[in-house]
């Protein structure tokens, strides 16, 4: 087997908190999911800048963990922040974010990446988290749906991409 035959099954995948540093492998991942336009409300590319800015801002119960492959290659990565900052009401509900690079899915990291933010944020104080799903991409929606997120509604043209509304799914999973 050569190395370009080697799958992510086979490689050790670290789970680590996302650094500023990070910050270039994460744009790389998420700015080509943004412009295909159909993975994610994200309309507009992010600069290295704009992304190590975010990092280094995340509130203290934020929770922003990468995916790392051999080589300390990001394959992914998912951020979890406080659902609201207006009102301690809903201090125990967080909203989750995932990505994984497009050459890197179905092969464990989003699982892997779901493992260690569940525990992290138990450790946080969240008891819940709530998320928004495009309604036209079933993938995603079936991989929080193997993590243990329920469908309880949908948002009607939620979103307005290219001048096209998008319904999103909303899901919850408690922890």
């Amino acid at each position: 087997m050569t190395v370009k035959d080697v799958t992510l099954k086979e490689m050790e995948l670290r789970i680590r908190e996302a650094q500023p540093d990070d910050a270039e492998q994460i744009v790389a991942i998420f700015n080509p999911i943004i412009e295909v336009g159909s993975h994610t409300v994200f309309d507009t590319p992010f600069t290295v800048e704009q992304e190590r800015e975010y990092i280094e801002s995340l509130p203290g119960r934020g929770i922003f963990l990468v995916a790392e492959a051999a080589g300390q290659r990001i394959v992914g990565f998912q951020s979890l922040e406080p659902f609201a900052n207006y009102t301690h009401a809903f201090d125990h509900v967080g909203t989750l974010a995932t990505y994984v690079s497009p050459g890197q899915r179905r092969q464990g990291v989003a699982r892997r990446l779901f493992q260690a933010s569940f525990e992290a944020a138990r450790q946080k104080g969240y008891e819940k988290i709530f998320t928004f799903v495009r309604a036209d991409n079933p993938a995603a929606l079936a991989t929080y749906q193997g993590q243990g997120f329920s469908i309880i509604g949908t948002a009607k043209k939620h979103a307005k991409l290219a001048g096209e509304y998008v319904d999103e799914i909303l899901i919850e999973r408690f922890l």
